[in-house]
C-alpha cells in the first residue's frame, strides 16, 4: 500500500458507491471505520444535490471488531429497509472488511430474509482494483441482477422496440460534465431519430433494467464505465455496442456513421451524411474556429495531455488532429487499460506517459516547459507552481468542474465548449505584460516555486533582481534552465554572472 497525498482514482468503494447513489430508490451500506465515509461529503458538496446521498456507513470500531460484524451490519441493512424503503440495498465492502476476512455474503443472504427490497454484495477485490474498475464491475453485476431475476420471474421483455433506440450506459454521479453530457447525447440521438430505451446508472431505476435487451445497440461514452455492462449484454442478447467517444467534430461524426451503419444492419435505413454536414459547418463553431487566425496563433504550441482514458485520449486527437496543436506528451493514470490509450494517441503525441505518480507528472511538465497543460485538478496546480495556464479536462475534479451553467463535452456543442476551453487556456498575446504593467501578478513570489523538492540552490539578492527583470511568461523557464546549469557544474549560489553562463550555454 502507497500513501500518497493525491490520488488520480480513489479506492474500490468509491467506485461502488458512486454507481449505487446513481441509481434512483437504491441505498448503499458501507462496512467500514470512520474515516471511509468521506463519499457523503463529496457527493453533496459536488453535485451540489439537494437530498441526502443514499448510503450509510455500518461503523467498524472496536466493539465490533470483539464481537463480530454480522449482527451490526445486518441490524443496518433491516433498519434502512424499513426507513427508506428503498428497491436495492448494496452493501460494499472496504479494504478494512477485506483485511478482517469476513464473509459478507452471507451477511446479505441474512438480511435477505427479513428485508422486503433486494440485497446485494457489491463483489470487488479492493487490493487489485480502483475505484474506475470497481463503478464499471458493480454497474455490471446490478444489471445482471436485475435481467436474471426478470428471467426468473418470466418478466423479461421479448424482441426489440419499433423504432431504432439505444442504453446510454456510463452516466454517474461525480463524473466529469456527465449530465451536460447526457442532456446533449440525447438531443443527438433525437436529432438522428433514435429513441432513448434507457439512460444507466443515473436516475434509473432499477426494475427498468429489464428493459435494456430491447435497445437495438448500447453506446458507452465513457471507457471507465460501462463496458462490463455493454459486453454483458452483448453476450446474453447479441446487443451491439459502441464505444466511440463522440468528443471533437472527427470523432463525433464517426460516432454517427458508427450508428448509422449499427441500426441500417438491423433492417433501418438511414443515412446521416447530410446531418453530419450541417451540424459541421453550420451546428459546431469549432471546425470554422480551426480555420480562423485565432487558432492559426496556436499552431504548433507545445502542449501536455493528463487525464483519464477517455478525455485525455479524445483532446489529445482534438488539439493535433483539428487544431494543429503540437502534444508533446499524452499521459492517463488508467494503468490497467494502458494498452487501449497507447492505441489511440500514439501518432498524435511525440510520447505517452501511464502512471499514478502525481510528482513524476509533475516533474514531466517542467522538463518540456509547455504553453499550456490539459490535465486534472492536480495538473492546474503544478500549473500555478509553474506559471504555466491549465484548462481542466478529467477527474479528479473540483467545485468549478460541476458548473451550473449547460457545458457538454461531447456533440456538436460539445466542440464548441472544448474549443473555447483550449482557446482560453493559454496566455495569449501581451496579456502577461499587461498584468506585470497595471499589476495582477506578484512577480516576486514566482521564483522561489519549483516542482522538484531538490531545488537546494541559493540565489544572491542580485541574481534574484537580474531574474525579475525576464518578462513572466518565460520567467520560470529560465530560473530552471539556470539552475539545471548550475548543479550540472556544482554551483551551490546562482549570482549574476552564472546567470550569464547558462544564458550562453543554450546559445540564448
Amino acid at each position: 500500500m502507497k500513501l500518497a497525498y493525491w490520488m488520480y482514482a480513489g479506492p474500490a468503494h468509491i467506485g461502488t458507491l458512486r454507481v449505487a447513489s446513481s441509481f434512483k430508490n437504491v441505498h448503499a451500506i458501507m462496512h467500514a471505520p470512520l474515516g471511509d465515509d468521506y463519499f457523503n461529503v463529496m457527493r453533496s458538496m459536488l453535485e451540489r444535490e439537494r437530498n441526502y446521498t443514499p448510503v450509510t456507513t455500518s461503523v467498524v470500531d472496536r466493539n465490533v471488531l470483539a464481537r463480530g460484524s454480522q449482527e451490526k451490519v445486518v441490524d443496518n441493512i433491516i433498519r434502512k429497509d424499513n426507513e427508506e424503503a428503498p428497491d436495492l440495498i448494496v452493501l460494499t465492502p472496504t479494504c478494512t472488511s477485506s483485511i478482517l476476512q469476513e464473509d459478507l455474503e452471507n451477511f446479505v443472504e441474512r438480511a435477505q430474509i427479513d428485508a422486503k427490497g433486494d440485497v446485494m454484495l457489491a463483489d470487488v477485490n479492493h487490493y487489485r482494483v480502483n475505484e474506475l474498475q470497481a463503478a464499471d464491475s458493480t454497474l455490471q453485476q446490478i444489471v445482471k441482477y436485475y435481467i436474471e431475476k426478470a428471467k426468473k420471474k418470466g418478466e423479461l421483455p421479448e424482441g426489440k422496440t419499433e423504432k431504432p433506440s439505444v442504453n446510454i450506459i456510463g452516466v454517474s454521479t461525480l463524473g466529469f460534465h456527465n449530465q451536460h453530457d447526457c442532456t446533449e447525447l440525447k438531443r443527438l440521438m433525437a436529432d438522428l431519430g433514435i429513441e432513448v430505451n434507457e439512460v444507466i446508472p443515473e436516475s434509473a431505476s432499477v426494475h427498468n433494467l429489464k428493459n435494456l435487451p430491447r435497445a437495438w445497440f448500447n453506446l458507452t461514452p465513457y471507457r471507465e464505465l460501462g463496458i462490463m455492462a455493454a459486453k454483458y449484454l452483448e453476450s446474453e442478447f447479441g446487443t451491439p455496442y459502441i464505444d466511440i467517444t463522440p468528443m471533437g467534430v472527427v470523432e463525433t461524426a464517426r460516432c454517427v456513421r458508427k450508428i448509422q451503419q449499427v441500426v441500417n444492419a438491423q433492417g433501418a435505413n438511414v443515412d446521416y451524411e447530410e446531418f453530419i454536414d450541417n451540424q459541421t459547418l453550420h451546428v459546431s463553431q469549432a471546425a470554422w474556429f480551426s480555420r480562423s487566425i485565432d487558432c492559426q496563433n496556436l499552431t504548433g504550441k507545445k502542449v501536455v495531455v493528463f487525464g483519464d482514458n477517455t478525455h485525455a485520449a479524445a483532446l489529445t486527437k482534438i488539439l493535433a488532429r483539428e487544431m494543429g496543436i503540437h502534444v508533446v506528451w499524452a499521459g492517463t493514470y488508467c494503468k490497467y487499460d494502458a494498452d487501449w490509450f497507447r492505441e489511440q494517441v500514439s501518432e498524435y503525441c511525440d510520447e505517452v506517459l501511464i502512471t499514478e505518480d502525481n510528482g513524476e507528472i509533475g516533474d514531466a511538465i517542467a522538463r518540456v516547459e509547455p504553453a499550456a497543460i490539459f490535465g486534472t485538478q492536480m495538473e492546474r496546480h503544478v500549473g500555478k507552481r509553474l506559471n504555466i495556464p491549465c484548462g481542466v479536462i478529467a477527474a479528479p475534479i473540483h467545485i468549478q468542474n460541476f458548473p451550473i451553467g449547460y457545458k457538454p463535452f461531447m456533440g456538436y456543442e460539445g466542440t464548441n465548449q472544448i474549443a473555447d476551453l483550449v482557446y482560453n487556456s493559454f496566455t495569449l498575446g501581451m496579456e502577461d505584460h499587461l498584468l506585470e504593467i497595471f499589476g495582477g501578478h506578484d512577480t516576486k513570489e514566482v521564483i522561489t516555486k519549483s516542482i522538484s523538492a531538490d531545488s537546494d540552490l541559493n540565489w544572491t539578492k542580485e541574481a534574484k533582481a537580474e531574474l525579475n527583470k525576464v518578462p513572466g511568461f518565460v520567467r520560470g523557464k529560465v530560473k530552471r534552465n539556470t539552475e539545471k546549469f548550475a548543479r550540472e557544474r556544482g554551483f551551490e549560489q546562482i549570482s549574476v554572472e552564472v546567470m550569464y553562463a547558462a544564458k550562453e550555454s543554450v546559445g540564448a
